[in-house]
C-alpha cells in the first residue's frame, strides 16, 4: 500500500500520550519512508478547525483514559473535526495503571465512523498524573519496546495486505464495539468519590504569576493575567500542577484526595501494555 504521510493526532495534557502515540507514528513513517506530521490538539486553539485525510495517508490517534473513556470533553472534537475517505488508521490510548475500560474502543468507534479504517491499537500503561506513587516512570523501555514492535507489525500487515480494508480487524474490535459506562471513582472509603467540580487552588506564597499553568491548560481556564484562579470546568488532568516550577499549584477538594488514597492503596502493582493486532 502506498503511504504518502502520517499523522500522530493526540490530546496529552500530560505529556505521556504524546510520547505514545509519536513513538508508534515515527516507527511506521520510518518503515514507509515519508513525513511524520504531529497534530497536537491539546490546547483550544489547535481545536479550532477541521482536519480531511486521504486514503493514501495514515493517521495515528492518541488520547488518555478519563472514567475509562475517551475524555468527554475531547471526545466530540474528535469526532467533529476528524474526517477520513477510507484512511488507515492506529488508535492509542494511555491509561494510570488502574484500567483502560472502554477508551480504546470508543477511540476505534469515533476513528471509524469517521471515515478512517482502524486497524490496530493499542493501550499503554503510564504514570497516572494523580500520584507520583502509581506507575511512576512509566511508559518506561519495555513499554516502548512493546510499541515498537507493535508498529512494525502493524506495518508489516498493511503491506501484505495491500489496502487497509484487507486486514482482518483484531476479534476484540470486529462487529459491534461495545462501550461501557464512565468508571464511577471511589475514595478510599469504598463510596463513590465526588469531585467534578473541584478546581486548582494556587498556593499565593509560592506563586509568581509566570503564567506557564494558564499556557498549558487545555480547556483554557486559567487567566494568563491572574494565573492564581480558574473560571470553568476543570478536567483534573493536572497539567498545571506538573507545570509549575514552584509547585504552586494543587488539589484540595477532599473527595479527590480520598479517590487518589485509593488509588494509591490498591492500583500500585504493574499493569500491562496491551495491544490488538
Amino acid at each position: 500500500m502506498n503511504i504518502r504521510k502520517v499523522t500522530a493526532a493526540y490530546f496529552s495534557p500530560a505529556g505521556s500520550t504524546g510520547d505514545v502515540t509519536e513513538t508508534v507514528a515515527s516507527v511506521i513513517g520510518a518503515a514507509f519512508s515519508v513525513p511524520v506530521e504531529l497534530d497536537d490538539f491539546t490546547l483550544p486553539p489547535s481545536r479550532e478547525t477541521k482536519r480531511a485525510f486521504g486514503a493514501d495517508e495514515l493517521v495515528v490517534f492518541g488520547a488518555p483514559t478519563y472514567a475509562g473513556r475517551v475524555p468527554n470533553r475531547i471526545m466530540p472534537f474528535i469526532r467533529e473535526s476528524f474526517f477520513g475517505s477510507g484512511t488507515p488508521a492506529v488508535c492509542c490510548v494511555t491509561f494510570g495503571n488502574r484500567a483502560y475500560d472502554s477508551s480504546l474502543s470508543e477511540l476505534w468507534t469515533i476513528a471509524r465512523d469517521g471515515g478512517f479504517f482502524p486497524f490496530a491499537g493499542a493501550a499503554c500503561v503510564s504514570r497516572h498524573v494523580f500520584s507520583d506513587k502509581i506507575a511512576a516512570g512509566r511508559p518506561d523501555d519495555t513499554d516502548r519496546q512493546i510499541l515498537i514492535d507493535f508498529a512494525e507489525e502493524a506495518v508489516r500487515k498493511l503491506k501484505e495486505a495491500g489496502t487497509a480494508e484487507a486486514i482482518p480487524v483484531p476479534d476484540a474490535f470486529a462487529g459491534e464495539i461495545s462501550v461501557g459506562p464512565y468508571y464511577v471513582p471511589k475514595g478510599a472509603d469504598g463510596a463513590p468519590a465526588k469531585f467534578l467540580k473541584a478546581q486548582p487552588k494556587t498556593d499565593a506564597d509560592r506563586c509568581t504569576g509566570c503564567g506557564r499553568c494558564a499556557r498549558v491548560c487545555p480547556t483554557g481556564i486559567i487567566p494568563v493575567d491572574d494565573p492564581t484562579v480558574s473560571d470553568g470546568v476543570c478536567i483534573k488532568c493536572q497539567a498545571c500542577v506538573l507545570v509549575c516550577p514552584e509547585r504552586a499549584k494543587y488539589f484540595d477538594d477532599p473527595a479527590f484526595l480520598s479517590h487518589v488514597k485509593m488509588l494509591e492503596e490498591n492500583f500500585t502493582r504493574r499493569a500491562r501494555t496491551e495491544v490488538f493486532i
